[in-house]
């Protein structure tokens, strides 16, 4: 690998700005160029963050033999596209979530890096925080004992606007794939592999989407998760690991700055 990694972005809405922002804070990465279907939109954002090479469209992007891994921050329907297009052209890449729309897009995304042989990774934070890493320290040395459950929440009341991210299907809405993932992945993160079982129930809007979720994944060795979502009401927004000797309780899992060992 070459001493400094060169990045690139695809898209220019908020999430792609911290990013950006965020990146300039890393040693030995570099922001390189910058990929809109507006160059118009390219050329703002890279004057507000000093990138020196701006794309209007995707391909172009992905013809750069300068950059070497890209941040997809494109909206959730075209993440299996926009993946798949730098894979391709043998580009690491760092997909923001929701990785992908279903398992089916997810599985597609998954043999186009291992058939290109690249790397490929969804952009979950939370598992990367000091925090949640400290967290699983601490299960690994058992300093709860077994871990027997987890309760998790994140939810919050959204400004309703039909049209808008959040509640338009056609668009990737709903809360499963906006706040949902949090919890389903930090139940990953906890018990290390998928559950055995899966039950769920959903409150579907006018809109078409889940406004709020609440599942429950059972694991064979008697494990299980308790996981509740939503993007119309505010929940406790915490994450409690329950364990033999004690339970581990993370306030704003999803971005931690704290945790209490009970």
């Amino acid at each position: 690998m070459p001493q400094c990694i060169r990045w690139g972005i695809v898209g220019t809405g908020a999430i792609a700005k911290k990013f950006a922002s965020a990146i300039k804070q890393v040693d030995g990465a570099e922001l390189v160029a910058v990929a809109s279907r507006s160059q118009t939109s390219a050329d703002t954002f890279a004057c507000e963050f000093d990138v020196p090479q701006t794309y209007a469209s995707y391909e172009a992007m992905a013809n750069d033999s300068t950059v070497d891994v890209v941040y997809i921050a494109t909206p959730h329907p075209y993440h299996c596209e926009n993946t798949q297009l730098f894979l391709n052209a043998k580009k690491a890449v760092l997909c923001e979530k929701p990785f992908a729309m279903n398992a089916k897009q997810a599985q597609e995304m998954i043999a186009c890096a291992r058939k290109n042989n690249v790397f490929l990774m969804e952009a979950m934070w939370t598992r990367t925080i000091p925090e949640n890493m400290a967290v699983r320290a601490l299960l690994e040395q058992g300093v709860i004992g077994e871990v027997k459950s987890l309760q998790a929440s994140f939810g919050f009341r959204a400004q309703w606007q039909p049209e808008g991210r959040l509640f338009n299907k056609a668009l990737g809405g709903g809360a499963l794939l906006d706040v949902g993932i949090y919890v389903v992945s930090y139940a990953s993160m906890i018990f290390g592999k998928p559950p055995d079982t899966i039950s769920g129930f959903a409150q579907i809007g006018t809109t078409g989407v889940d406004e709020q979720n609440a599942m429950i994944f059972g694991y064979n060795s008697g494990q299980m998760a308790t996981l509740l979502s939503a993007v119309r009401s505010e929940l406790d927004n915490q994450a409690v690991i329950y364990g033999e000797k004690g339970k581990i309780v993370v306030p704003r899992f999803w971005d931690a700055t704290s945790y209490v060992l009970c």
